[in-house]
């Protein structure tokens, strides 16, 4: 299996170093393995979807309050 570094992972999905960190230290990245100080990612690996609101609106569920 292949793997690529972070960096490359970034130029790849268009995304910053420090997310794709960020994304592998949380789990959110499927078969990625830390080898040392460093991650490595399997090529066939797919970009996570973002669960972030991007309207700028907050939603409101049973009175709870949603960023």
């Amino acid at each position: 299996m292949e793997y690529l570094s972070i960096k490359q992972v970034s130029e790849k999905w268009g995304l910053s170093t420090r997310k794709i960190n960020t994304l592998c230290f949380e789990g959110c990245i499927e078969g990625a393995i830390k080898i040392g100080f460093y991650w490595a990612i399997p090529v066939d690996a797919e970009k996570p979807k973002g669960e972030r609101i991007k309207s700028g609106r907050y939603i409101k569920t049973n009175g709870k309050t949603l960023l």
